[in-house]
């Protein structure tokens, strides 16, 4: 365990910047391209991840416990957005009988 802790600790900062902004680019051009709810929730599941990893780096490389106390937080925040999130999904598809994002502008008034 020694040894992991040494070599995740002996990985710049900046790898970490460019691997979760990569990471995070990816997740919003999925937003941002994707029709499929689904697809869009798993994107934005990515763009959440890539800021959590972030914060555990920044928390190990000033050596302060908050930021991986406050992954924990945004981990639970992650699991109820999915939660409710496929829930609405599941209402859709029982109404619309498709997960396109498209489908969904019948909900206008």
């Amino acid at each position: 365990m020694e040894t992991v802790v040494q070599q995740l600790q002996g990985v710049s900062i900046n790898h970490y910047l460019i691997f979760c902004t990569i990471i995070f680019a990816i997740g919003v051009i999925g937003v941002l391209i994707r029709r499929n709810v689904i697809i869009i929730m798993m994107s934005i599941e990515l763009m959440l991840n890539a800021v959590n990893l972030l914060l555990a780096a920044f928390s190990v490389q000033h050596g302060d416990s908050s930021g991986q106390v406050f992954v924990f937080f945004i981990m639970a925040l992650a699991a109820a957005e999915v939660a409710v999130g496929l829930a609405i999904i599941i209402m859709v598809y029982r109404n619309t009988k498709s997960v396109d994002i498209d489908s969904l502008n019948k909900l206008r008034w």
